[in-house]
């Protein structure tokens, strides 16, 4: 690779969201030579991502395999990855977020004394098991990492608090930011198949924590709002897992009030939470997204690595029970002074320019300055010795 290539991995969907503007970023620089890799750990919804934004990779390990395990793809990742940073070290390697193939990534830069960049560094939980596995991905990647990234002082304080070096630490914004508002500006100001009129509520669910129980829970609580609240109807982009899928589609495929739909584009989920009134979801992304347009979102988690949200008041963890579900999204669909409370349109998360900062960064970390010729040596200037009588004097 040229000696100051830096590549890019990304692995699923909200990698790509999130490291395209850096993408975009590295690329105006001069002097710097950017390479995409994607490992494929998603494969129909990462390439959906990169194509809202225009890119395309450069290379494609394409690990993908039904109902692939978290250690045979983090073997897939490494045995991949190594041959290629051997052959062809890049200056530096930057990876976003908190998946197995961030930290797999970070551990074979750590293998072949490469320097990584950490997008998106510093969430924590305290939790290693919550969210599982990605804690531990981010303590690893953390640690491994030349330049860590953080959103928030909070994100770099748990660095510190780690011992991690503080030279390494940055505060540059959430780069979902910058994409957020990069597609607002050209997203459809409607979707086709929803009601032009009423209140819409979105829904996410994708985590390995919420697979099984958890996911029914929520469901059954969906159900319960929608019969309570007949005006409202419930957009639900289903996520691809079968273990999730079946789920969803046996609890509300056919209902009246509720659509089911693929995947969305980037573009489409944008115009999805313009439309909406209230967001339910168990995505990290969508925490951040969503108080950036003025929606409140209730998080179905028991914790999460961005309190900065909830800490705002813009945000509420509700977790998994139907009861505290139904009664949280009850109040804000039938309280105005609760809803206005958390629909205030502030994020915690950056204004626009986190690629901006990183770019920088990174073009520095790559291409130092050149050292300045030292100015030619000039004789001493000579300094009067104060006589002892002439200091005593007055």
């Amino acid at each position: 690779m040229h000696p100051s290539t830096v590549l890019c991995v990304i692995g699923t969907r909200p990698e790509a969201i999130k490291m395209a503007p850096v993408v975009q970023a590295l690329r105006c620089r001069h002097g710097l030579a950017v390479r995409l890799l994607l490992t494929g750990q998603h494969r129909e919804l990462l390439d959906q991502a990169l194509a809202d934004f225009g890119l395309r990779a450069d290379l494609d390990l394409d690990l993908m395999r039904p109902d692939q395990g978290l250690s045979g793809l983090a073997a897939r990742i490494l045995d991949g990855m190594d041959p290629l940073l051997e052959r062809a070290p890049p200056a530096m390697v930057l990876a976003q977020g908190d998946t197995t193939t961030v930290m797999a990534t970070a551990i074979a830069c750590f293998h072949r004394r490469i320097p990584f960049g950490h997008v998106e560094a510093g969430l924590r939980t305290g939790d290693l098991r919550n969210p599982f596995p990605e804690e531990f991905n981010r303590v690893v990647a953390g640690r491994v990492a030349t330049l860590n990234f953080c959103p928030t002082e909070g994100a770099r304080q748990a660095l510190l608090r780690e011992g991690v070096a503080p030279a390494s630490i940055h505060v540059t914004g959430n780069t979902v930011i910058d994409a957020l508002l990069d597609v607002a500006r050209r997203a459809p100001a409607t979707l086709p198949g929803l009601p032009e009129r009423g209140r819409l509520v979105l829904l996410t669910l994708h985590r390995r924590e919420s697979f099984g129980m958890p996911a029914r829970r929520v469901l059954a609580a969906v159900r319960r709002l929608l019969a309570a609240v007949p005006d409202l109807h419930l957009l639900c982009p289903v996520h691809p897992n079968p273990r999730l899928r079946g789920l969803v589609h046996a609890a509300l495929g056919g209902h009246p009030q509720v659509t089911l739909a693929e995947p969305l584009g980037y573009a489409a989920l944008v115009a999805a939470l313009r439309r909406c009134t209230l967001v339910l979801t168990d995505s990290g992304g969508l925490q951040e997204e969503a108080p950036a347009l003025g929606k409140p979102v209730l998080v179905l988690r028991e914790a999460t690595e961005r309190p900065e949200a909830v800490a705002l008041g813009v945000a509420r963890l509700v977790g998994t029970d139907p009861g505290r579900i139904l009664a949280a999204a009850t109040e804000l669909l039938t309280c105005p002074d609760a809803y206005a409370a958390m629909a205030r349109g502030v994020s915690p998360y950056g204004d626009g320019l986190a690629a901006e900062r990183i770019a920088t960064l990174v073009a520095r970390a790559v291409r130092p300055p050149r050292p300045v010729a030292p100015a030619p040596r000039q004789p001493p200037a000579r300094v009067p010795i104060l006589l002892a009588e002439e200091a005593l004097s007055p």
